[in-house]
């Protein structure tokens, strides 16, 4: 409960992309890009934007994982995954009734978008994307 005022409060959402080196050459790699911060108003959404490039053709193998720390917290949830085609919402948490995959993995994106933003959101979102050779 925060302190009453006129207007709605803002969340702060911090994001962070993880590069994943693969295959069996060192320049094989993925380049992730997030914003550094998304807000939000409680209430309302947001899209959670993850784009990607690798220097491989994208793989049937493809898989992207957004994972969420809390303000404050050392543990960190994976709440999404991407595998094998299909989109799955982790059936953990409070996102699993409030999230949407928007993302196209042959579009290099790996988007989510989060509804009814809530308090309990702020802390630090990461895309993990993987293209296995």
């Amino acid at each position: 409960q925060g302190a009453g005022g006129s207007g709605g409060g803002r969340l702060l959402l911090l994001l962070a992309g993880l590069l994943s080196a693969l295959g069996p050459s060192p320049t094989s790699s993925i380049h992730v890009y997030t914003q550094r911060e998304v807000y939000g108003t409680v209430g309302s959404h947001v899209t959670l934007s993850c784009s990607f490039w690798s220097s491989e053709w994208i793989s049937e193998d493809i898989s992207i994982t957004w994972h969420f720390q809390a303000e404050g917290s050392r543990d960190s949830t994976s709440i999404f995954h991407y595998a094998k085609g299909q989109p799955y919402i982790d059936d953990v948490g409070s996102f699993k009734e409030r999230m949407e995959w928007v993302g196209n993995p042959h579009r290099k994106d790996g988007s989510i978008v989060i509804h009814n933003l809530d308090y309990t959101d702020n802390g630090t979102f990461t895309c993990d994307v993987k293209n296995p050779p």
